[in-house]
């Protein structure tokens, strides 16, 4: 049995308290809103004019490409956008809660008897490389999120093309992903067929940590195969937590908090608590499995007088 506990995230609005393209806006000086409104206008207008469906979540992408060409954001390149994830402000507690969650099973002797560990992945429909230049990049096995070819523009290299994309409903492929060991071992096709025995996380030991609708998908696919969900929301913005709320009674969500990790806060006691007792039942089994594979010493029979 696999020993690995993952703890998924999404990013937005789920560590940091906003957007990662925030720090973009800013540097360019373009109003964020106004960038959005056309974005949510562009499907619509792609259908009108062309008679063309887009995907919605990651229609967005091609906006900054064709700002980055048209100079709104000149010199927009990948390298730029690393730079932009050490502007991120997180949300209390991060990126604490991830070396403090490892420490919680690494501490305990039984659970190092039978190398149970837990690892953090990142899984975002955001830009994948202001993820990876951000505080969290450090703690974290691996990163999904959305890339950029670049080409060149003027003498330096702009993006220029979409790499690979993820929205809400692939985040499930980065799970099974996850689920298969395909971070540690890319040479292993994640729609091969594999034994549950030898796949690298199982699915009940997983946690995914989001923030809202857009990530039922993923809820319900841990949801449905044993795994944990959890959902935050922004301190005091009383409709998200409505909104969560009601995920939770509709059967989405296990629990929910507010978006503070620090130690002792609600989230982070729940993750902490959920992780233990994850800990504890792989202990239990693998005690187990030990005990009924080994067998009785053979011993002298004694015979009757």
């Amino acid at each position: 049995m696999a020993n690995i506990i993952a703890v998924i995230w999404d990013f937005d609005k789920t560590l940091v308290n906003g957007y990662m393209q925030d720090p973009i806006f800013r540097e360019y000086g373009v109003n964020s809103a106004d960038f959005w409104a056309e974005v949510e206008a562009l499907p619509q207008h792609y259908l009108q004019t062309q008679g063309v469906r887009v995907n919605r979540e990651t229609i967005y992408l091609n906006h900054f490409i064709n700002c980055a060409k048209n100079g709104t954001f000149p010199g927009l390149n990948n390298e730029k956008l690393r730079s932009y994830g050490r502007q991120l402000i997180f949300y209390n507690g991060i990126p604490g809660i991830f070396e403090r969650t490892k420490a919680l099973i690494a501490s305990e002797p039984r659970y190092r008897e039978y190398d149970i560990k837990v690892e953090h992945y990142i899984v975002s429909t955001g830009m994948a490389e202001i993820i990876r230049g951000s505080a969290v990049m450090e703690h974290v096995e691996a990163v999904w999120g959305c890339e950029f070819i670049e080409s060149e523009q003027d003498g330096q290299p702009i993006i220029s093309e979409l790499g690979y994309t993820i929205d809400n409903t692939s985040k499930t492929r980065a799970i099974f992903e996850i689920n298969k060991g395909v971070p540690q071992n890319p040479h292993i096709d994640v729609n091969s067929k594999m034994a549950e025995s030898v796949r690298r996380v199982r699915f009940e030991n997983m946690i995914y940590v989001a923030d809202g609708p857009s990530d039922i998908p993923a809820f319900s696919l841990l949801g449905a195969r044993g795994g944990s969900t959890f959902a935050i929301y922004p301190k005091g913005d009383r409709k998200a937590m409505r909104q969560v709320e009601q995920m939770r009674m509709d059967g989405r969500i296990h629990m929910f908090a507010e978006a503070d990790y620090s130690e002792g806060t609600t989230a982070s006691m729940w993750i902490e608590n959920k992780i233990l007792e994850f800990a504890e039942r792989i202990y239990e089994n693998e005690r187990s499995h030990l005990a009924a594979a080994v067998s009785d010493i053979p011993r002298h029979l004694t015979t009757g007088v």
